[in-house]
């Protein structure tokens, strides 16, 4: 039998995993990685420069612009008021006129189907008429025809 007493020794071989990128040491950026970093630094610090140009620019115009809208708050509270008012009024008008529109067309186009269909149920009112009268007039006889055996 076996000792046991012994504790086993494992040996750990490392194991080489398959990478599809991988191609051997790499010694630096490929060029692409470079060439992109050389013409978007520019274009980064441009876009960035801008960015901050254009800050600096609204902070001074509303701090110049502040002191007047308060000094001609008088008279722009209301004309902004009456000009709201306006856009509101033309927006409501063309949705009015957008809906009146709609409900007249839908209302041609059900008229029209009407007076399609008229003729057709005409005939059909028609045809149930005489079906009805020979119908009637069918009975009429066989309840004659009854009366006449029952008096005979």
């Amino acid at each position: 039998m076996t000792d046991r007493s012994q504790p086993h020794q494992v040996q750990v071989h490392p194991q080489l995993r398959y990478d599809p990128g991988y191609k051997g040491q790499q010694k630096g950026p490929s060029a692409s990685k470079v060439l992109a970093v050389v013409t978007l630094l520019p274009v980064g610090g441009g876009l960035l420069a801008l960015a901050g140009l254009t800050l600096v620019g609204t902070l001074i115009g509303l701090a110049i612009t502040t002191p007047l809208f308060f000094i001609f708050s008088p008279v722009l509270v209301p004309a902004a008021f009456v000009l709201g008012l306006a856009v509101v009024a033309v927006l409501a008008s063309g949705a009015f006129g957008l809906t009146g529109l709609t409900s007249l067309s839908w209302v041609l186009q059900y008229l029209r189907q009407v007076t399609q269909a008229i003729p057709e149920q005409l005939d059909q009112a028609k045809k149930r008429m005489q079906d009805m009268a020979g119908y009637g007039g069918q009975k009429t006889k066989e309840v004659g025809q009854e009366i006449q055996k029952k008096g005979a």
